[in-house]
């Protein structure tokens, strides 16, 4: 008695979070309410004795899959309200799909029946020596392996078509060049000066570091070329005042 009351109760808050999913507007809140249909299937699974999807369905759906909706829902900042205005013009197109669906899943529906033996197996006794894990994994494993690597190849092609539209190289971000970096010498980058007591560092003039065999080269053909480094510019600019300061 407990078990069934437990059961309508946690079938009916997945069926209203389920449908407040696919009715909210918000996005965000559409996430939360997939997660929280999630829990509750976690929940039906236990009672049904799978803990195995029940745990799966925690781990991997809302640890992972809900969390990752909800960074791309909420770094994305689309604009909702825009793409709401074209809803009337693509309303046919929509309820045409929508009609699609609803009479294939008819079709569905119709031809399925109940196996014949079906009612009887849940009266058969559960066999001690293997664990639902074990026979999850055997039967995944032997009688529908080629199914489960052709759904793992699917998800493949779809996180890597997912990798390739949102892929954005940008010319203006700064790069990072290992070679530099390890080419690079503590002289070069770093000057002990030798400050009195007393004297701020404002007061204390510090030449610039030598520049790197690397820049240097670059710098060597960019005055050959006419074209001059500004970095380097300014490193000797900033050097010329500090020649004047000491003179």
């Amino acid at each position: 008695m407990i078990v069934a009351f437990f059961f309508y109760v946690f079938a009916a808050i997945l069926l209203v979070s389920a449908a407040a999913v696919v009715s909210s507007r918000n996005p965000v809140h559409s996430v939360l309410f997939l997660i929280l249909a999630f829990f509750n299937a976690a929940a039906l699974f236990l009672i049904a004795g799978a803990e195995f999807l029940a745990m799966i369905l925690l781990i991997v759906y809302v640890g992972a899959v809900a969390v990752l909706f909800l960074f791309v829902v909420m770094m994305l900042d689309v604009n909702f309200a825009e793409l709401r205005g074209g809803f009337q013009r693509y309303l046919p197109i929509g309820a045409t799909v929508g009609v699609v669906l609803l009479v294939e899943l008819a079709l569905v529906l119709g031809g399925w029946k109940f196996a014949p033996d079906a009612m009887s197996l849940r009266f058969a006794p559960v066999p001690e020596a293997t664990h639902n894990t074990a026979a999850l994994g055997d039967l995944i494993y032997t009688q529908y392996v080629f199914l489960f690597q052709a759904a793992g190849l699917v998800l493949l092609v779809a996180m890597i078509g997912a990798i390739v539209l949102t892929l954005r190289d940008r010319q203006t971000s700064r790069h990072q060049s290992i070679e530099r970096q390890h080419a690079r010498r503590p002289a070069d980058t770093l000057a002990m000066v030798s400050v009195p007591l007393g004297v701020g560092m404002a007061e204390v003039s510090v030449p610039p570091p030598p520049a790197p065999p690397a820049r240097r080269l670059a710098h060597a053909d960019g005055h050959a070329d006419g074209h001059a480094d500004p970095h380097d510019a300014g490193a000797a600019h900033g050097g010329g005042h500090h020649d004047g300061g000491g003179h």
